[in-house]
């Protein structure tokens, strides 16, 4: 069994549990070093891949240097025991093997300068399989895809929650684009496969920010939607997950559907439509709701921006948190990151596109297209009946 030490503290700590992709870095590193000639096998990782500088500087070194040619008897263990002999006993065989080495290692002090001899015959003997190159090389990649991700999206969460941003909408939307570039990079590396679901638990929603100004802002888009409730025909972009309140969100849809309806609207039949949906949960007096949907109007598309506003950030911050826990299951495959990713990403491009349309210049509802008619017989002579709306 390869032996698990960790020269000079680079890597996990004694105390602490050794991941699997740290072994997976010494058994590769101490392949190149006992049989360089299987660089060649070791496609889609770079120094970065690596998880210390120790081991980010030996890969860096092996990777500049020309391999010395392959000699059929410096299998491990000639290569083992040759980096223990002094140069005064080497065997001629292996002289070329290790006067490689010690290139290697002079390189690889230029970024780590702790570096030894001894580190390096410890990453030798870490590795139980020189011809395994390429599998270790894969788990390489795939960690150093799960870390990429994982800093993908707390950059995401970080920017969504970070209030001194003079624009936070498009900067948090930026962050997701970059997260999205790297899922598509993990997606393209790695082939997909069968039962490709993350079986991570989903983290709780996070209650929307905001708190009393929020509330406020919301009611007060409920009084003016209540008083002039056409132009919520210019608002279809909002909806009721994007109010902080239940009962705000859930008046909000009593609204839509009065109008949808060509129903009447005001603060008596909103509240009875809320009543038979159930909508009011409970609170204890009918007159609150009454009384701020009748108070004075304001500017309802500007309120609206603002509960969307809040609605956009909360969604990404809890899309980062989501593709967060993905990343910190070991359990997941690179492809189920992806896909777990991708399908926490679709939530934030759904409130994204609302976003677009609340913000662009023309936010009314989209034009209805007649349909051409159908000339089954001869035209109509007499005039529409009267009453009946021509368009």
């Amino acid at each position: 069994m390869p032996r698990t030490t960790h020269p000079h503290k680079d890597g996990p700590s004694a105390s602490a549990p050794s991941p699997p992709g740290y072994f997976a870095e010494q058994a590769l590193l101490g392949a190149l070093l006992s049989e360089p000639h299987r660089l060649p096998d070791i496609t889609g990782i770079e120094p970065d891949a690596f998880t210390t500088p120790v081991h980010a500087a030996v890969f860096a070194a092996v990777q500049a240097l020309p391999a010395p040619a392959p000699v059929e008897t410096a299998d491990h263990a000639a290569a083992v025991a040759a980096l223990r002999a002094r140069p005064a006993t080497r065997p001629g065989e292996h002289a070329e093997h290790i006067a490689w080495l010690g290139k290697v290692l002079t390189a690889a002090r230029e970024r780590a300068r702790g570096l030894t001899a001894a580190h390096l015959h410890a990453l030798i003997s870490a590795c139980p399989t020189p011809r395994h190159t390429p599998a270790y090389a894969r788990i390489i990649a795939a960690e150093h895809a799960r870390r990429r991700l994982h800093k993908a999206a707390q950059r995401l969460t970080h920017t969504a929650r970070d209030t001194s941003l003079p624009h936070p909408v498009p900067s948090t939307l930026a962050e997701a684009d970059a997260l999205s570039s790297v899922v598509d990079g993990i997606a393209a590396a790695f082939p997909p496969h069968s039962g490709s679901l993350p079986r991570t638990p989903t983290p709780p929603h996070d209650a929307l920010p905001g708190g009393e100004q929020a509330a406020q802002e919301e009611r007060l888009l409920l009084a003016t939607a209540t008083a002039r409730p056409a132009e919520i025909e210019q608002m279809r972009w909002l909806t009721g997950e994007d109010f902080t309140l239940p009962l705000h969100a859930g008046l909000w849809q009593c609204l839509t559907t009065l109008v949808h309806r060509r129903a009447p609207v005001d603060p008596v039949t909103v509240l009875w439509q809320a009543q038979q949906h159930g909508a009011l949960g409970n609170t204890p007096d009918a007159r609150e709701v009454l009384g701020f949907l009748a108070k004075p109007d304001v500017s309802a598309p500007y309120l609206a921006e603002r509960i969307l506003h809040r609605s956009v950030l909360a969604t990404a911050h809890h899309v980062g948190r989501r593709i967060e826990a993905f990343t910190d299951d070991p359990a997941n495959s690179p492809y189920q990151l992806v896909v777990g990713s991708r399908r926490a990403l679709a939530e934030l491009t759904a409130i994204r596109t609302r976003w677009q349309q609340a913000t662009s210049p023309a936010t009314g509802p989209p034009p209805r297209t007649t349909p051409p008619a159908r000339r089954t017989g001869p035209a109509p002579t007499t005039a529409a009946p009267a009453g009946r709306l021509t368009r």
